[in-house]
């Protein structure tokens, strides 16, 4: 961990630094916040930093670790690290594993820093809205931070004090996961008290942590209450709809549609490189990351995928490639919540309480909208089952195969997974070889 505190002190430093023309004051070698977050124009541009830190990690690192564990994608490139996760062979030496750990405890810390130092302001210089909504942002970030850190490697070390030093926080174990799950249930519910409920596809407001909840019951089977929280984002159907055809939510250059909850936008400055792992080579990429013949053959049969083929195209190669990302410049935004998972989440919370039909209708809102015919049945398992065959389509080019197999213990049967400890990823070994408290996960 000593490596990873140094290098989340030296990136909150940098993000300063690169932030400085918002700051009236310039930035010290410490982050202890003396002269760092003094007011609320030094406070946003901190706030700014920490949103920059979630766009980084979930630009490629963490997402293709859900893409490539999957059963969607193939990888076309000739490095065997990124193939360990096709084959669920994931080293503990592997690269993306260790930058997606020190990428996600970065936002952490500048998190961290934020609620810190936030707090810490009089009212004489920062409004209380504005200070609530600060470090409402923040701790809804650091919330969906640990949210991924829980079920990717399970429980880890709760760190929610800003790294001073290198030396801080060296020595900390592993959290249990339940502690890790209770700690992004505890910012949730700050986080929900301290935001308007205002509508921002940009920024986290109240109802970007309902729809973070929703997913974090069904994550931890509270069907009545992910039930709920999905409720309260469909129910605001003047801020939120499924929109037709399906690929009016990305197509031709849009952002921030009414399809769309919690999106992360890039611009020209800071590219996205989804694009260039994605786009085939006539287009300026390297089409390393492409879709699988299974999921290709799905999605183009018109009653299985319906409009949701244009997540793919053929390159003058004949080889098909995944067009979820392809602007130029790489902005396209990073999808981390839509509505369409809001009516996913509340139909298998409904189908678990017994609510069949509702549930049904549910699945159905989201299988119209891609022009496919109703699903019915009356059958709990049928349905739990059309359930994830439509969250695979749906979803197919975003992070959430490989979580929704594991989750629903699925995997071992979708994916043929013998060893369960396989479902977790292993901690990076780097952190292990610095930090003798940490223990690494079962059969790694």
């Amino acid at each position: 961990m000593k490596s990873l505190k140094y290098i989340l002190l030296v990136s909150f430093c940098m993000t300063l630094v690169c932030c400085n023309k918002f700051l009236d004051v310039q930035p010290k070698a410490s982050i202890s916040g003396e002269n760092i977050i003094v007011d609320e124009t030094s406070a946003n541009a901190a706030l700014n930093g920490v949103y920059s830190a979630l766009r980084t990690y979930y630009s490629v690192d963490f997402q293709s670790i859900a893409y490539l564990s999957g059963d969607n994608i193939q990888w076309t490139g000739s490095q065997s690290q990124v193939q360990e996760f096709i084959n669920h062979q994931v080293n503990a030496e592997n690269a993306t594993i260790t930058s997606a750990w020190k990428g996600i405890y970065v936002a952490i810390n500048r998190a961290n820093q934020v609620i810190k130092n936030v707090e810490e302001l009089g009212d004489d210089v920062i409004a209380e809205s504005v200070r609530n909504r600060i470090s409402g942002e923040a701790h809804f970030i650091r919330a969906l931070a640990y949210f991924d850190l829980a079920r990717t490697w399970g429980g880890v070390p709760l760190i929610t004090q800003p790294t001073l030093e290198v030396k801080d926080n060296t020595g900390i174990p592993r959290s249990t996961v339940e502690e890790t799950y209770e700690l992004v249930l505890a910012d949730l519910d700050l986080a929900e008290s301290l935001l308007p409920e205002t509508t921002n596809r940009f920024q986290a407001t109240r109802k970007t942590v309902w729809a973070l909840k929703a997913r974090y019951y069904l994550y931890n089977k509270n069907w009545h209450e992910a039930e709920n929280y999905a409720t309260r984002l469909i129910n605001d159907n003047a801020n939120y709809e499924l929109l037709k055809p399906y690929y009016a939510f990305f197509a031709d250059g849009v952002t921030g549609t009414r399809e769309s909850v919690f999106e992360l936008f890039y611009n020209a400055n800071e590219l996205n490189p989804h694009r260039g792992q994605w786009q085939p080579q006539q287009n300026g990429g390297t089409r390393q990351w492409a879709p699988n013949n299974t999921f290709v053959n799905l999605v183009n049969d018109p009653a299985i995928g319906g409009s949701r083929s244009a997540l793919v195209a053929k390159d003058n190669q004949n080889r098909w490639y995944g067009n979820l990302y392809y602007r130029s410049p790489a902005t396209d935004p990073t999808y981390v919540i839509r509505i369409a998972e809001l009516y996913f989440i509340r139909a298998e919370a409904r189908a678990e309480l017994g609510l069949l039909e509702e549930a049904q209708a549910d699945l159905n809102a989201v299988r119209s909208r891609a022009g496919i015919a109703n699903v019915t049945t009356s059958s709990l398992a049928d349905l739990l089952i059309a359930i994830e065959n439509e969250r695979r389509l749906e979803f197919g080019l975003e992070a959430h195969r490989w979580f929704d197999l594991v989750r629903t213990n699925r995997a071992t049967s979708v994916l043929n997974i013998t060893d369960p400890n396989k479902f977790l990823m292993p901690l990076p070994a780097e952190q292990l070889l610095v930090d003798d408290t940490l223990e690494q996960n079962p059969g790694y």
